[in-house]
């Protein structure tokens, strides 16, 4: 059985899951705990990232690479066109994604964690040593959150900017191609790149970063999300995920 480590609420998890959904493969996503799933990594990767995805023998970290070893290894559902000029342009648009994603990460975590514990709840999982000791836990995983993602107002600040750059970028990179997919005529690494990186600005039903109780963010959270929700770029993101994120297995993972 295939196992992707995980974090639940990690966008680049989600384009994990995603892959091999869309790859109609079976596999486990399996939790790790913060900061310390950076010793697990190292000793099965030689890096200190997620995802990982274990395929028998095979351990396989970074979602780009991921992409790359499933369409080598299991071609059905191809994700990259056997075009070389489709081919090229979907990695470079997955890299504007990917570019993309870290900025929305740090955006978007230093709103979550100023306003609200529930992504810390979805972190520490429903049971286990860390929801046992909730009280301890959830301070010392905002910390390594803040830490790591270097949550300071200036980074923060510059993050907004890059995210506005890119989102303008791949914006009309999509109204380029009509619209409907980011590269040739059906879905692709571009489009579950982009898709999964923005997921997180638009609150997606069915996704780890659903508000099921009316939470509402920050004014400006909010505002962000009714203007990316009014281009065609957020548009898109919206249909594709209600037509083609068929998911297999739950994102709260094991």
């Amino acid at each position: 059985m295939r196992t992707l480590y995980q974090f639940p609420l990690s966008h680049f998890c989600e384009k994990a899951r995603w892959l091999l959904d869309h790859k109609e493969l079976e596999y486990v996503a399996h939790n790790l705990i913060p900061g310390v799933h950076r010793a697990f990594a190292q000793l099965k990767t030689g890096q200190n990232r997620l995802p990982i995805l274990r395929d028998q023998d095979r351990w396989i970290a970074d979602s780009t690479e991921i992409a790359l070893y499933l369409d080598e290894v299991y071609p059905e559902h191809s994700l990259l066109r056997a075009d070389l000029q489709q081919r090229e342009l979907a990695l470079e648009i997955n890299q504007q994604a990917t570019e993309l994603g870290m900025h929305v990460r740090r955006w978007g975590l230093a709103h979550t964690l100023s306003q609200s514990e529930e992504s810390l709840d979805i972190l520490i999982g429903e049971k286990g040593y860390l929801r046992q000791f909730e009280k301890y836990s959830k301070p010392i995983i905002k910390a390594l959150l803040s830490k790591g993602y270097q949550l300071n107002a200036d980074k923060v600040a510059e993050s907004k900017q890059r995210m506005d750059a890119l989102i303008g970028l791949l914006n009309q990179r999509l109204i380029e191609n009509h619209g409907r997919y980011f590269v040739g005529e059906r879905l692709g690494l571009a489009d579950i790149a982009v898709c999964s990186m923005l997921a997180p600005l638009l609150e997606i039903p069915g996704t780890p970063w659903e508000k099921e109780h009316g939470e509402v963010l920050s004014e400006e959270f909010k505002k962000y999300k009714e203007t990316l929700t009014e281009l065609p770029l957020g548009q898109y993101v919206l249909r594709i995920y209600q037509t083609e994120r068929n998911a297999r297995v739950d994102w709260r993972g094991v």
